[in-house]
């Protein structure tokens, strides 16, 4: 946060206010989201923060391959470039094909990845929510529900295209964020999705996202207020009418 206003108010707003004459080809690179049993002030997704602000790009890989195809792009981008990695995943292993060592792999910034083909549900996600995605596309394929798991990538651009060739293909979408629910990125996905392909919801959308409160310090809080897989479980079954609606339930 101490750096916050060299980012938004300087790296930004850089290009615009000298009329295209002066690019800032930086990247900003750091841990983003929760961390494990770090309190309040360190654990805190800044994905919608930086995404509502133009003139900046934000990354959030997820796999290897995210990693080392984004930063590659992010550097070479003339634009300032937000890289939100998140923490946890540094000590995960993930397979890497030859393709993404050959040093010439690079992924493009702004398009999405479809990680897991499916029919019944779309299920968008980024950063460490995809893994939880994709685990929870698992469950739900030996219940009979097919979840077609998209990997975000970028946040800011957004790949709408993908996301909304997705859900007129599923006719559902379940959003998966780590960050608060108002105003984050599931919100400005569900908007895209209503103003481009309402026609095609054969459901509500279902948002998952992390409690709308300051992330606990206490490990049994602090897991009920990060999204779970069977968080994500629910409501795709909800989406496909699959279990009984929450409000019926209350």
């Amino acid at each position: 946060m101490q750096a916050i206003d060299h980012i938004i108010n300087s790296a930004a707003k850089s290009n615009y206010m000298s009329a295209g004459q002066m690019s800032v080809p930086i990247v900003f690179r750091g841990p983003n989201g929760a961390a494990a049993g770090v309190g309040a002030q360190h654990s805190h997704c800044y994905a919608s923060w930086y995404a509502s602000c133009p003139g900046l790009k934000v990354l959030a890989p997820y796999s290897s391959e995210d990693a080392r195809g984004l930063l590659k792009a992010a550097i070479r981008d003339p634009d300032p470039v937000v890289f939100l990695e998140n923490e946890l995943l540094y000590g995960e292993t993930f397979p890497v094909s030859a393709e993404v060592l050959d040093s010439s792999f690079c992924v493009p910034i702004g398009k999405a990845k479809i990680e897991r083909e499916g029919k019944d549900v779309t299920i968008t996600a980024f950063s460490k929510m995809v893994g939880y995605a994709l685990k929870a596309a698992e469950i739900l394929a030996k219940e009979g529900i097919s979840a077609e798991v998209i990997n975000l990538r970028s946040i800011r651009p957004l790949d709408r295209d993908t996301i909304n060739a997705s859900v007129r293909k599923t006719n559902r979408l379940v959003t998966v964020e780590e960050g608060f629910p108002q105003h984050g990125v599931g919100a400005e996905i569900c908007a895209s999705v209503v103003e481009e392909s309402f026609g095609y919801l054969d459901a509500p959308v279902e948002r998952i996202a992390g409690a709308d409160v300051p992330m606990p310090y206490a490990a049994n809080l602090e897991r009920l207020a990060v999204p779970q897989v069977e968080d994500i479980v629910r409501a795709a079954k909800r989406a496909c009418y699959r279990s009984v609606p929450m409000a019926a339930a209350a």
